[in-house]
């Protein structure tokens, strides 16, 4: 179970982590007889006798060479945390509501009194090369989060409530006075002492403490500023999953075999190959039997859903996809987000008329049969009663963006609209390629947009690649004023790592009084309540609609295909963490 923020590539998202995507795709329709099919899907294979031996191919769907930084605390891309699955684990597991139990690598314990959470890593918890995880190596990965060196876009403002570890951040101390080690170094305990705890604590993805390791011992020598380029990151990473790496071919595959010290015991297979394959290629992939696990692309499921010897799993992921508007930029020497009030598109009418403009429905229903489907706000159905399910969402409406428009100044000279100013309005959207639907999606979006006289183009004037996408939207490029996304969300609702005022993963740039005031609300003490939590919930969930700085657009199921020869393989939230040492071959 992975529960941080990734930025993830193109088309489905599948990891209840959160991962910024090049998105735009909806249908509302879950009638349809393709999302019954879908949701009828098992959320597992078959549970067989297993038995020991065997390569399993693993296709990580992308247009685009994967970065190959591997590790948890610089890494921000959903392609790399697909990469290293086989030997990521995180430090605790969860059961199917995403709370954390005893059952994982390390246990927890909050002590509301003191303030303090208490993790025990288990004995034998090993790395690769057989050394022991420490509470040294929960604290360097704190340390590589918060040293400004590393320029991991990791620290938050909400990490930040470990004592020190701003002041650690900003160079006033050379250690992080709150995380404490009552057995030394060496030992398996680290006591975090909090400004204060937050409710969502008790449950994977809270935001507010981190739930990996880095190997000290390993990287100790390499420089903070060096660390993402160092080989012993991008070529020789040492995990303590049930996988080793074996070997690296550059952006394209990660060959995988068994780390002999796994702790929870031996893995069945003798290797896992995680190789790249092209959105376009998937549907052909899968037919053909090259992978042995691939997640389908939703617009190809016709293609593939008569696949023999395959089973197919799916579940709705935690995620959205949305389109984001930029107001603002990064203040890198404050660690904060700081809102142009003057940006292009600063006006919340022209932000709602954008939204109204879209036929979100119509596509995906088109595209694919239902199993994309509307999304009508930012905290999705699976988070219970924090849903507000009062708020329809941007649905289609021209004649409602028309009157937007004119109420709000933006007056018609010939066929486009002027800024309130009498300037000339033109928007750039950046979105990245995908399947072969992806140009023709973006494009009828477009065309939306200039029925009610907006003068919308591509960025560069056409798709943009993964990579490069996701460089400017990080950097605030002044050719970007909106942008299709996604994020594949953590386990726990609170969205202030999305959204605060010190997030970097604030892409937008959004930031008001009210805002911060409402997110500040979500975790806040009285919000151990759950009742005022929910009501909190469901007023910043109206407030973002109506401010709409980011529309929410669409979900899908995410659907699987497994070689029917397999067995271990679940999408359920307890088998996250372990899922890699259960996966083998029927007997």
């Amino acid at each position: 179970m992975k529960s941080k923020k990734l930025l993830g590539s193109v088309g489905v998202i599948t990891a209840a982590a959160l991962s910024l995507v090049a998105c735009g795709k909806s249908a509302d329709n879950g009638n349809t007889n393709e999302a019954k099919k879908a949701s009828k899907f098992p959320i597992e294979v078959p549970k067989k006798e297993t038995k020991q031996g065997g390569t399993v191919k693993l296709a990580i769907e992308s247009d685009s060479p994967f970065t190959g930084i591997f590790s948890e605390e610089l890494s921000t891309t959903k392609t790399d945390s697909d990469v290293v699955a086989p030997g990521a684990e995180s430090l605790f597991d969860v059961n199917d509501t995403y709370q954390i139990n005893d059952k994982g690598p390390a246990t927890m314990k909050i002590n509301k009194k003191d303030k303090t959470v208490t993790v025990t890593i288990k004995k034998g918890v090993k790395w690769s090369d057989g050394k022991q995880v420490t509470a040294k190596d929960y604290e360097y990965a704190y340390e590589i989060i918060a040293n400004k060196a590393t320029q991991s876009e990791r620290y938050t403002s909400q990490l930040a409530f470990l004592k020190g570890l701003e002041e650690y951040h900003e160079g006033k101390s050379k250690t992080i006075s709150g995380f404490e080690m009552p057995d030394g170094e060496n030992g398996r305990t680290a006591v975090l002492h909090f400004k204060e705890l937050k409710p969502g604590m008790y449950n994977s993805g809270n935001g507010y403490f981190w739930e990996a390791v880095a190997p000290y011992h390993y990287l100790k020598d390499v420089p903070f500023s060096k660390l993402n380029s160092s080989d012993k990151i991008r070529k020789k990473p040492l995990y303590f999953g049930p996988y080793q790496v074996s070997k690296v071919v550059r952006g394209q595959s990660v060959t995988w075999v068994p780390n002999k010290y796994y702790w929870r015991g031996k893995p069945k297979l003798d290797k896992v190959v995680s190789q790249v394959v092209s959105s376009n290629s998937t549907s052909q992939a899968i037919k053909s039997h090259k992978f042995d696990i691939a997640d389908v692309i939703n617009t190809q499921w016709k293609q593939v859903k008569d696949t023999k010897g395959v089973n197919f799993v799916a579940k709705i992921p935690l995620q959205y996809s949305y389109l984001g508007f930029k107001v603002g930029k990064w203040d890198a020497k404050h660690s904060k987000n700081v809102m142009d009030k003057n940006a292009k598109m600063n006006n919340k009418s022209l932000r709602q008329a954008i939204g109204y403009a879209m036929n979100i429905s119509s596509v995906y229903k088109k595209y694919t049969g239902g199993l994309t489907f509307h999304v009508t706000t930012l905290i999705p159905p699976q988070f219970g009663d924090y849903h507000n399910s009062d708020i329809k969402g941007y649905t289609y409406n021209l004649k409602k963006a028309n009157q937007l428009l004119d109420k709000a100044g933006y007056k018609k000279k010939g066929k486009w609209r002027v800024q309130p100013n009498g300037k000339p309005l033109k928007i750039h959207l950046l979105a990245a390629g995908g399947d072969a639907t992806r140009g023709p999606i973006i494009q009828n979006y477009i065309q939306q947009w200039h029925k009610i006289g907006l003068n919308v183009s591509l960025v560069g004037g056409r798709l943009a690649e993964a990579n490069s996408f996701f460089d400017k939207i990080k950097n605030d490029d002044p050719s970007v004023d909106m942008f299709m996304a996604g994020w594949s969300m953590s386990s726990e609702p609170s969205p202030a790592d999305f959204f605060a005022e010190g997030s970097p993963f604030n892409y937008q740039r959004f930031v008001t009084p009210e805002q911060t005031k409402l997110l500040n609300s979500l975790d806040s003490q009285k919000a151990f309540n759950h009742k005022y939590r929910v009501e909190k919930f469901h007023e910043w969930q109206k407030y973002m609609f109506d401010q709409a700085f980011i529309i929410p657009t669409r979900n899908s199921y995410a659907i699987t295909a497994v070689n029917n020869k397999l067995t271990g393989y679940s999408l359920k939230p307890t088998h996250g963490n372990s899922l890699w040492y259960e996966v083998g071959y029927k007997k």
